[in-house]
């Protein structure tokens, strides 16, 4: 009855004296039998449900019983307005008299309404946030658009030109191939990480391959891993701070027409920095090395020829141009600072720079000559003040890395200390936090010195922060050793001269562990 039941009737019921629920019962029957005619007696409705069950709760207290009737009616208004009506001719209940006082007539479906109406509201509100606007629509479809195009090449992310093309371009993420698809570069592919798969290092050695990283240390260091399980033939980088998904259209473009050969790069410390410093003008190297020849690889213009290494969407005159401005491009012919000088010993590179100093003090124009018989030497001390300046490497050298060795290690200081890349003390802790003096460490260190076992613990926080060695007292048990960190003891250190050890640990110097 409850289910079709449409009006619920509410009453208040008070009797002199202590009663029961059966009482009241009893006397909402025996008092209204017969009073409301055969069609509205309750036990007719009862048994025709149209009436559900009679619901009693009563209380007693101090000699009296307080309780509330509640009865169901499918009846219309009307009728159970007048049902509602009868109860109220009860004045006696057992033994007792009693009131009764209908308090309300409540409408079963007003309720159920405010139940529809809240429901509605909360429905409507979510149809609502699902609902796209115009521009979303043509974003989403523009969107679909370009990653309809995406394909996988041996489970990487990958442009729809990698299995076929022969140029590659290597880049980070799948962010980073859909924004060349953006572009109508087609021929790229995604490493996924810094550990580059089989199939990537695969591709580099068949097909000519360009890397075209973020401008960040993570691409330092999946170019490093791509040169030590591949073959990179071109480099291009983001600017600095830059991602490669984070590129304008004209911006990507550019840094791939400004690649640089990977001959030019290689052993340098950061070779983002290494090809921004190509970028129109190589600094000089020293006289006696004489120039760097240009790399021009078989097939291509030369190292910034765009030709067979961009795959665009853009019209013929358009491609056209662009492929005679880069094949115009001529590789200067000097050597950047950065080449590999891993074979020099400290005696030597030492000599280098007191020649080349004399020779910059020596050939400096002040618009004078010095006449014969002059008594002010040619060679005047640098400290004068008639010619100052004539002392380029005035500024004390940095402490050798075999000096903190000694100092750490050697002295049994129980430390570890960090250092950046000229040798300088950026950090300083007991040896047993370690970890959390790499980890927390505001600048990023290139050396670690640890008078104790190196642990994979540590080995791992210091690979992920981007050291790119560490000399410790000892080595621990290592599951894996990252291919970007350097790991020596201080005995490996030890037997080399401390030109030769200084000069070859030197952060980004090539050298063979």
């Amino acid at each position: 009855m409850e289910d079709s039941a449409k009006y619920l009737i509410h009453a208040d019921v008070t009797a002199e004296g202590v009663v029961e629920r059966n009482d009241v019962v009893g006397a909402v029957f025996g008092q209204t039998e017969g009073l409301l005619g055969d069609d509205l007696d309750l036990r007719t409705l009862q048994d025709a449900s149209k009436v559900g069950r009679i619901d009693v709760t009563i209380n007693s207290r101090n000699g009296q019983s307080f309780g509330r009737i509640t009865i169901a009616s499918g009846l219309d208004k009307v009728e159970t307005a007048i049902l509602g009506a009868s109860l109220e001719t009860i004045d006696r209940i057992g033994p007792c008299r009693s009131t009764v006082d209908v308090d309300r007539i409540e409408d079963v479906r007003a309720a159920k309404r405010r139940e529809v109406v809240d429901r509605a509201k909360a429905l409507l509100g979510a149809f609502e946030e699902t609902t796209m606007s115009s521009a979303e629509l043509v974003e989403a479809v523009r969107e679909s658009a370009r990653t309809g195009e995406i394909t996988t090449y041996e489970g990487l992310p990958a442009g729809p030109r990698v299995a076929d093309a022969d140029a590659i371009i290597v880049v980070e993420g799948r962010a980073d191939v859909l924004t060349l698809l953006g572009y109508g570069v087609k021929n790229a592919i995604a490493v996924e990480g810094t550990n580059v798969p089989d199939a990537v290092a695969a591709l580099t050695t068949e097909r000519t391959t360009t890397a075209f990283l973020d401008g960040d240390r993570g691409g330092d260091l999946i170019l490093k891993e791509l040169d030590q399980v591949g073959d990179v033939d071109y480099v291009a980088v983001a600017p600095t701070g830059e991602s490669v998904e984070d590129l304008s259209r004209e911006a990507a473009l550019s840094a791939l027409r400004e690649k640089v050969a990977y001959d030019l790069v290689a052993g340098a410390s950061s070779p983002r920095e290494a090809v921004a410093a190509t970028d129109g003008s190589l600094r000089p190297a020293p006289e006696s090395a004489g120039p760097a020849p240009p790399v021009e690889p078989d097939g291509m213009a030369g190292p910034n020829a765009l030709a067979g290494q961009v795959e665009t969407a853009v019209d013929d005159a358009a491609g056209d141009s662009a492929t005679e401005s880069a094949a115009s491009t001529e590789l200067p012919s000097t050597e950047p600072d950065s080449t590999d000088k891993g074979d020099e010993t400290g005696e030597q590179a030492t000599t280098e720079r007191a020649g080349s100093a004399g020779g910059d003090a020596g050939g400096e124009t002040t618009g004078e000559t010095d006449e014969p018989g002059s008594d002010e030497p040619a060679d005047s001390d640098p400290t004068d003040d008639e010619s100052p300046d004539t002392e380029p490497d005035a500024a004390p050298e940095p402490e050798t890395l075999q000096g903190h060795v000694r100092a750490v290690i050697d002295d049994g200081s129980e430390l570890v200390r960090l250092l950046d890349t000229e040798f300088e003390t950026v950090a300083e802790a007991p040896a047993a936090a370690a970890f959390d003096t790499i980890a927390e460490a505001t600048a990023v260190p290139a050396s670690v010195v640890l008078d104790g076992e190196l642990s994979q613990r540590v080995l791992d926080i210091a690979a992920q922060r981007g050291v790119e060695q560490i000399v410790a007292r000892s080595e621990g048990e290592f599951v894996k050793k990252p291919t970007g960190v350097r790991v020596r003891t201080a005995a490996q250190l030890r037997p080399e001269s401390d030109g030769e050890a200084d000069s070859s640990s030197a952060p980004g110097k090539s050298t063979s562990d």
